[in-house]
């Protein structure tokens, strides 16, 4: 494999990922696409900022079964349901960092909207702060298939790019590669930051 794979991009993110705190306490989960069949997904219980090739686990998109017997991220049904969902997605990266973790508990509608910011263009197709971005928000669930099952009849009726919010625990955000991934997670973490403090300004 060589240095420039896929999943060595992945590792060098989750390392990134791990330096700026934005998985702490051994928390989030990163998976890459390996083929139309399976993706290779973080396992669990590991520290993202020293993760290492040998600990992503093949997992089958269809069944989120792990062939080797290894036990991957309880997340796993979430990154496999993003592959089906969105056959152009090529890497997942969940993270659990302040931002997000606040704004998904102040927000109480079903999407947190962003406009105005320059930086929408950070992600796939944006061209003008006049647009505006909706982030699918969804009540945290620790019944994993049933969480699936409510964004993926969400996404039946309301398609939506780029990422979502769980109430309370984080962002769930993706890319047609890596580096496509990567972007998207540091301009949402940017525009959640500036959400976040005009929020905070606006009810002083």
């Amino acid at each position: 494999m060589s240095e420039h794979s896929p999943l060595d991009q992945l590792v060098a993110a989750c390392h990134w990922i791990g330096a700026k705190g934005w998985a702490p306490a051994t928390g989030g989960n990163m998976s890459v696409r390996e083929d139309a069949r399976f993706c290779l997904l973080s396992e669990s219980g590991k520290d993202k900022g020293s993760l290492t090739r040998d600990d992503f686990i093949q997992v089958e998109i269809a069944t989120n079964r792990a062939p080797s017997g290894r036990k991957p991220s309880a997340e796993t049904g979430l990154h496999t349901l993003i592959y089906r969902l969105f056959p152009e997605a090529g890497a997942v990266l969940h993270t659990h960092t302040v931002n997000a973790t606040v704004l998904s508990r102040v927000e109480k509608g079903s999407a947190l909207r962003l406009a105005g910011y320059e930086m929408q263009k950070s992600l796939a197709g944006q061209r003008s702060h006049l647009d505006a971005v909706a982030i699918p928000l969804f009540d945290n669930d620790q019944d994993i298939d049933a969480l699936a099952r409510r964004i993926e009849a969400y996404a039946a009726e309301t398609p939506f790019r780029y990422g979502f919010l769980l109430r309370g625990h984080g962002l769930t955000c993706w890319g047609q590669d890596v580096n496509e991934a990567r972007r998207h997670l540091e301009g949402l973490e940017f525009l959640f930051e500036c959400e976040r403090q005009r929020r905070l300004l606006e009810a002083q």
